[in-house]
């Protein structure tokens, strides 16, 4: 009888352990401005959010190798846009800073909708959408 209430209590303590694996909670946009209407609010904003698109696109799992070579893919894909300075990659943060030259600095998180970084409304060098 002990034993089984053990077996049991241990079976609960562990039921109740939280899952570390930021990612799923992190690209989830549910709740938030959509990423189309967020990138409509400025070029600077564009480019962010094609930079969390692509971070998006990038992640292939949770290893640690994985999540380096997203984290790098990102990074150079940001260094090409127009008004990026600097990026900082933060691989076990799935996150990105990012500096623009206006001064305006920010974090990303992946993005993970289905579109790609270039398929942003908005982006400079990018072309018109169609309606």
């Amino acid at each position: 009888m002990n034993r089984a209430l053990g077996s049991v209590a241990l079976v609960l303590v562990l039921a109740g352990c939280p899952t570390y694996d930021e990612y799923p909670k992190l690209s989830d946009q549910s709740g938030l401005v959509a990423a189309d209407d967020y990138a409509r609010y400025g070029k600077e904003q564009a480019q962010a959010m094609a930079i969390a698109r692509e971070y998006g696109h990038f992640h292939r799992g949770n290893a640690r190798a994985e999540l380096q070579a997203a984290a790098e893919s990102t990074a150079a894909f940001a260094r090409t846009l127009p008004d990026v300075e600097s990026v900082e990659p933060d691989s076990l943060g799935h996150r990105i800073t990012i500096q623009f030259r206006s001064g305006w600095r920010t974090m990303v998180n992946p993005v993970a909708d289905g579109k790609r970084g270039r398929e942003t409304p908005n982006l400079p060098g990018a072309a018109a959408p169609a309606r």
